[in-house]
């Protein structure tokens, strides 16, 4: 069946609040409860900051706004670990006997190499052994991230969703350098498989969630993904989408926006929005079996009221959509 999740982040600080609304909303047939993220408490919890803080011997510091790679741990990347592990803590409460399917996010190498910079200078995507080193951490880190999800939850199956908005722009050469008055080389799509590849088999079906335009399928097929998650209107390339879901990748359709001012969406509004794209590629319940919908992004600009509501819209609109592809 059409399945329902959240891409992550969430509006607010209140934790324990986010937890009982993505296991209220999100939980049960169709709903992947996610562990949310709310980048409101501070840079700790945002989205590279958590990435540092499953980064393992990979020290790094807050320094004048920026994440830098340092000699020890600054007290921001010890207060995002301190964080995240309050955040399973607090998750494993509310979730510890589901059965289902339960997500975590992560920032990807890409992301994390564009955003994260050297101890003297420049970002760490300009110097090849540098983001190698920061591959290779992150892989183990998401490893003991998974594992230390797996004791807390044995009854859930664990799936990543790696978050690499930066991703288009490292394979296009469109990264500023940090002056920002070049750009950094391209990355070749090889060499960016290989980096996402450990990642893409941590689990059984690894979600490559992209919120930029310009990713292409091929890659997330190449780097070993069973699924991709998509901004609905940034889809470029709808046959080609198709072919790959034929095929058997797993779609994470963003079909609800997020940029710009904040609205109330209505199931049947979502409901037309993710028809009038699928329903001309005519694969029907195959579709169906392998479609979860989605926010196109983050929901840490809606306030708390739209964010509920938003996700329940999704929760209604899956019902309703895999009734029409079924039919």
């Amino acid at each position: 069946m059409v399945g329902v999740t959240g891409a992550g982040s969430l509006p607010g600080t209140d934790f324990p609040a986010a937890v009982r609304l993505v296991m209220d909303v999100l939980g049960g047939d169709g709903g992947i409860p996610h562990l949310p993220e709310l980048p409101a408490r501070g840079p700790w919890a945002s989205l590279i900051g958590r990435g540092t803080a499953v980064l393992t011997e990979l020290p790094v510091e807050l320094v004048a706004g920026e994440w830098r790679l340092g000699d020890h741990p600054g007290i921001d990347q010890r207060r995002a670990q301190a964080t995240l592990r309050d955040d399973l803590d607090r998750f494993e409460e509310e979730a510890h006997d589901y059965t289902g399917t339960v997500k975590l996010q992560v920032a990807g190498p890409w992301t994390l190499a564009a955003s994260l910079f050297l101890p003297l200078g420049g970002r760490v995507l300009g110097d090849r052994a540098a983001r190698r080193d920061l591959a290779q951490s992150l892989a183990d880190g998401v490893a003991e991230l998974l594992a230390q999800a797996r004791r807390r939850l044995p009854s859930a199956t664990i799936v990543l969703q790696l978050d690499e908005p930066s991703l288009p722009a490292v394979l296009n050469g469109a990264v500023p350098t940090e002056g920002g008055y070049f750009r950094h080389r391209a990355v070749h799509p090889p060499e960016v498989a290989e980096a996402l590849r450990p990642l893409a088999e941590a689990t059984a079906s690894g979600v490559l969630h992209c919120c930029a335009p310009g990713l292409g399928v091929d890659l997330v097929r190449a780097a070993g993904f069973g699924a991709v998650a998509l901004d609905q209107d940034l889809i470029a390339d709808v046959d080609a989408l198709a072919q790959a879901v034929d095929d058997g990748l797993q779609l994470y359709l963003g079909c609800l926006p997020t940029a710009g001012a904040a609205r109330d969406w209505r199931p049947d509004d979502l409901v037309r929005r993710v028809l009038g794209l699928l329903r001309p590629l005519e694969l029907g319940p195959v579709l169906a079996d392998r479609l979860v919908l989605t926010p196109a992004c983050g929901l840490a600009g809606f306030s708390p009221r739209q964010a509920s509501s938003a996700l329940a819209a999704l929760r209604r609109a899956s019902e309703l959509v895999d009734e029409a592809l079924r039919q």
